[in-house]
């Protein structure tokens, strides 16, 4: 269902975030993102000119993990910024290295580069790598043994995403249908 009219209203800002995965010939994964955010009009920025539409910040990220996840390297390019101090905040990111993306992933962020250890928008764009790693590991290696004409193995516990919205409720509709083994199956329980 699409979001109800809008009020009367300006545009005043406008902020892209997209990100992709990558399998890698030597077996390692690359999840990259790119933010851009950007004004509708022209603005004068501490004596610097921005037409309407040019980058605010502009920045990539390159994290590549193994397949547990742990990351075993992480670039970082701040390709347009409001100072010319920001770029500093991309040696840090190189701390993350031996990080894992999953459970712990925004303390070890925080840790990393939180506060003046880095950027607001990096680690924002960062945090979400996470997402995007689970939506390209899972899925693609689902497609490789599909290619592969591998059967769909058994499980005896539900795979990691179970019990962690309103769809995937264990005591619900969708468990129901897909995996009617994990009915019930509550973690809290030590199940």
């Amino acid at each position: 269902m699409p979001l109800p009219p809008p009020a009367p209203r300006a545009h005043a800002h406008e902020r892209h975030i997209a990100y992709r995965g990558y399998h890698r010939e030597d077996g390692l994964w690359d999840i990259e993102g790119h933010l851009r955010d950007t004004k509708p009009y022209d603005k004068t920025v501490r004596g610097r000119e921005r037409p309407a539409g040019a980058a605010v910040h502009d920045m990539e990220v390159r994290v590549t993990i193994d397949d547990a996840m742990t990351i075993v390297d992480i670039h970082a390019a701040m390709l347009t910024t409001p100072f010319e101090e920001c770029p500093r905040a991309e040696p840090p990111v190189r701390q993350l290295i031996g990080a894992t993306l999953g459970r712990g992933w925004r303390r070890a962020l925080d840790e990393a580069i939180g506060s003046t250890r880095g950027c607001t928008h990096l680690r924002e764009l960062l945090f979400g790598t996470a997402t995007a790693a689970f939506q390209t590991l899972g899925a693609y290696r689902d497609h490789l043994r599909v290619q592969r004409g591998e059967p769909e193995p058994e499980r005896t516990t539900p795979p990691f995403f179970m019990g962690g919205c309103m769809s995937w409720d264990f005591d619900g509709p969708v468990v129901a249908r897909i995996a009617p083994q994990f009915i019930g199956w509550h973690r809290r329980q030590g199940q």
